[in-house]
């Protein structure tokens, strides 16, 4: 069963793997609800996590509901000389579309997605803080499947101009372009006479005509 991780956790997972990425380095980690997308003071580096999951709690109505669609927003800072670094973090909130109340209630991330999430931001943070090979992005952050369909107008960060979402007519598109592409690839790999494994069979049933007629031409001379 999923369980919810505070702040507290959240900080204790980053502090844990950061002592593994980086020993020597000392980094802290704060929630700042202000934090403003592509805002930022000189030295500071963004890393924008746009697809992560998560629960939100409606303190009003007692609604509940899973998004796979969290925004957080993440300012980065290395000070080399002192060896100390510092992440803030912001995680975008969603209204409650059952009782349109006008708090935006906080998301709690799920326990399986959280080793994700930080695994992303420490790639971030070794690309554009300490000028390394970050390695891969862990990208399908959200591991449950959202069957209904974004509202931008609850969403905190569409509000505020992150473009981090796909209409769903626009998602069928997409998949049935790739849908087609994958169709005729494979058309063309069964079908295309002139395609390499053709060409190879060819050039074999004629090297075997060309040494059966000469079986039967010797066979025939003596």
């Amino acid at each position: 069963m999923s369980t919810s991780l505070t702040t507290c956790e959240w900080r204790k997972v980053f502090y844990e793997k950061m002592e593994v990425a980086k020993p020597a380095d000392s980094w802290e980690l704060i929630m700042d609800p202000n934090l403003k997308p592509n805002e930022l003071a000189p030295g500071w580096k963004q890393y924008l996590e746009q697809h992560a999951s998560g629960r939100f709690h409606c303190s009003w109505c007692w609604h509940t509901w899973q998004s796979a669609h969290v925004v957080i927003l993440f300012h980065m800072y290395l000070d080399r000389a002192q060896r100390m670094g510092s992440v803030r973090m912001r995680v975008f909130k969603q209204l409650c579309y059952e009782c349109g109340t006008a708090r935006l209630d906080e998301s709690s991330m799920l326990e399986e997605n959280i080793e994700s999430l930080v695994d992303n931001l420490i790639t971030s943070l070794r690309e554009q803080c300490y000028e390394e090979d970050g390695g891969q992005y862990r990208i399908h952050v959200a591991s449950r499947p959202d069957s209904s369909s974004h509202r931008a107008e609850f969403c905190e960060a569409c509000l505020e101009g992150i473009v981090h979402w796909k209409p769903s007519q626009k998602l069928l598109e997409e998949e049935a372009a790739q849908s087609t592409s994958k169709a005729r690839a494979r058309d063309t790999l069964g079908y295309n006479f002139f395609s390499l494994r053709w060409c190879l069979f060819w050039a074999s049933l004629c090297l075997l005509i060309v040494y059966l007629q000469f079986s039967f031409r010797s066979a025939t001379f003596f």
